[in-house]
């Protein structure tokens, strides 16, 4: 169920960059794609009544790699974070320069405007 609401989510952010003429509303498309990805990345690594993957003298080795988290997901998910931070703060400098230098968000007008 959660991978299907993981799904939707992407599907909700492909239809509003794909949609959208508007510059901003794409880049927030975009963004919500990444969530989605993000949010089904960390879906793979959960388990149910799950621990940290640390290990303690006290937790038996077997008991432990039956219950524990994995870990690379939750390294990936803050991997993507920061590239994702990244691109859209790349992706909103160039949405500003093109509405410096075009006076609009429009990419239908900015396509229209070339030169």
């Amino acid at each position: 169920m959660v991978y299907t609401l993981c799904l939707i989510l992407f599907m909700i952010g492909l239809y509003g960059a794909l949609t959208q003429k508007n510059l901003i509303k794409i880049i927030i498309g975009l963004g919500i794609m990444e969530y989605a990805v993000n949010m089904l990345l960390i879906m793979v690594g959960y388990r149910h009544v799950g621990i940290a993957p640390i290990l303690d003298r006290h937790i038996l080795l077997d008991k432990f790699l039956a219950t524990a988290v994995d870990p690379l997901p939750q390294a990936m998910v803050l991997t993507a974070i920061v590239i994702n931070v990244a691109v859209l703060a790349l992706s909103i400098a160039v949405a500003m320069r093109l509405y410096q230098k075009y006076g609009t968000y429009d990419i239908t007008e900015i396509r229209r405007l070339r030169g």
